[in-house]
């Protein structure tokens, strides 16, 4: 005999749940971090991400220009804090130097000046917004013949032809050779010296795929010292980032060092990588980086999904010697013509991020963003990155926070507009000065720990006009904090109203 109630109750226990599915609540400030990494790679190989106009006129200078801030803009609104901007391609850069050409991405010919330097407008534009810019340097990989030859005399491969090697159709600086290190060392340089960049980020700084007929058996025969190939070709990688970052540290030790390594490091004791990680694969030791601190970031290029994803998070996290571990989103596929991943992977991607304390996560690439791919943005903005986030510190390298900005003072301006003055905080690193958090609340104290509190990043002034999207949303109170180059944030001021 069927049981009429059962089934009654069944049929609303099946409405209850279809319901909270559907209708899940916004979420709460107290549910989202206040320190996480929201970064988005900016790729100019080929024009992928930027620039779709050509920096030949006036006019294309002023286009060019406008394309990379309609990114930014739509970056910041999405309350993202770190931009990877790419600085050099394959032997080329986006910015002016002494040692290698323009790319041609620029004005479409190798070489020629654009009429405007892109890494300096893309650090200062970044800034503005309160955002980190980081360069993004592909390494070793210099390019086909056909690119090469388009650089002409300025191509690497005709200025020091000793340290370059040509490897299926491609040419590569040779990591087997100790003047590698100081070749790239110099365009770090450069990037470090002249530009007030947040960070260097290394991109491809291994061995080719499939590389057991890499040319370098005379270099091995050299330097391998009784080490085995595999363990010789380690440590040639180790070695470039090793005098890499120490020589950043040198220059300026508040720029963070980072890697987009292979996504997975090796096999974990209960899944393979099947055949396809960092360590054996392209001879990238990353977990001894971390170990030696040899990186303040890593940003492995995890575009998998499901158990090739969770345990090699995981994985990164838990062998991460306190370092940032930020992975790389393959946020590509949700794109129909690239995998048709389904928007929950991403979601579920970073909830896991999240709940296991990683440092955040950076999407490739950034089109994909701002294009709205199935609603990506969207779901970022208002979910995920509903509220702004601060960078996690770097402790290891400096822990001692600024001192707090004082004289707080609010002044009604105008209907809706509030001013904000203070005096300046003091920093231990005298060679910066520190940037400033605005927090709002219509209660006191202000909690600084809620990131729903945070109205502005990144200020550089002591002075901020606080206006409110909408009326109904002004805050009554203020309190604001000063934060170093290393992320350490000070206690906050004393409060001030508006009334």
């Amino acid at each position: 005999m069927i049981n009429i109630n059962r089934i009654y109750l069944l049929i609303v226990f099946s409405f209850l749940i279809l319901f909270n599915l559907s209708a899940q609540p916004a979420p709460k400030s107290s549910d989202l971090p206040k320190y996480e990494v929201r970064a988005a790679w900016i790729t100019a190989v080929y024009g992928l991400d930027w620039p779709r106009t050509k920096a030949t006129t006036p006019a294309g200078i002023q286009k060019q220009k406008e394309e990379l801030v309609e990114i930014l803009d739509k970056l910041k609104e999405a309350n993202f804090n770190t931009v990877l901007f790419q600085a050099r391609t394959r032997g080329d850069v986006l910015y002016k130097s002494d040692i290698e050409p323009y790319n041609s991405i620029l004005t479409g010919k190798s070489g020629k000046d654009p009429g405007y330097d892109p890494l300096a407008f893309a650090v200062e534009e970044c800034h503005k917004r309160g955002m980190e810019c980081h360069a993004w340097m592909v390494t070793i990989p210099l390019g086909g013949r056909k690119h090469v030859a388009s650089l002409g005399k300025q191509s690497v491969t005709r200025r020091q032809p000793k340290i370059c090697v040509p490897y299926k159709r491609e040419y590569f600086l040779n990591p087997g050779n100790p003047k590698t290190k100081e070749y790239l060392m110099s365009l770090v340089k450069e990037v470090v010296e002249r530009y007030d960049v947040d960070g260097v980020h290394f991109d491809y700084l291994r061995y080719p795929e499939r590389a057991f007929r890499f040319p370098d058996s005379y270099d091995y025969r050299k330097y391998g010292n009784g080490r085995s190939l595999d363990q010789w070709r380690r440590d040639n990688i180790t070695e470039i980032l090793r005098y890499i970052y120490k020589g950043v540290k040198q220059l300026k030790p508040w720029v963070k060092v980072s890697t987009c390594p292979v996504g997975k490091y090796r096999d974990t004791s209960r899944y393979s990588s099947k055949g396809w990680n960092a360590f054996h694969v392209v001879y990238q030791d990353v977990q001894g980086w971390l170990g030696e601190g040899i990186q303040d970031q890593i940003y492995p290029m995890m575009y998998f999904r499901g158990n090739a994803f969770y345990p090699f998070a995981l994985d990164w996290q838990e062998q991460s010697n306190g370092r940032h571990v930020v992975p790389g989103l393959g946020v590509y596929f949700l794109h129909p013509s690239e995998g048709d991943w389904s928007l929950d992977e991403i979601q579920r991607q970073i909830n896991f991020i999240r709940n296991h304390h990683l440092a955040g996560e950076a999407h490739y690439r950034v089109k994909f963003v701002t294009d709205n791919t199935q609603n990506l943005y969207d779901i970022l903005q208002n979910d995920f990155y509903a509220y702004p986030a601060l960078q996690p510190p770097m402790t290891w390298a400096d822990s001692i926070a600024p001192s707090a900005p004082s004289d707080l003072k609010a002044e009604q301006i105008s209907e809706g507009y509030t001013r904000l003055r203070w005096k300046a905080s003091i920093d231990n690193d005298k060679q910066n000065a520190p940037t400033y958090v605005v927090y709002a609340s219509d209660e006191l104290p202000v909690d600084t720990q809620n990131p729903a509190n945070i109205v502005a990043t990144g200020i550089r002034e002591t002075e901020y006009i606080y206006a409110p999207i909408l009326p109904w949303t002004t805050r009554r109170y203020f309190v604001v904090t000063a934060i170093d180059r290393y992320g350490n944030e000070s206690e906050p001021s004393a409060p001030a109203s508006r009334y």
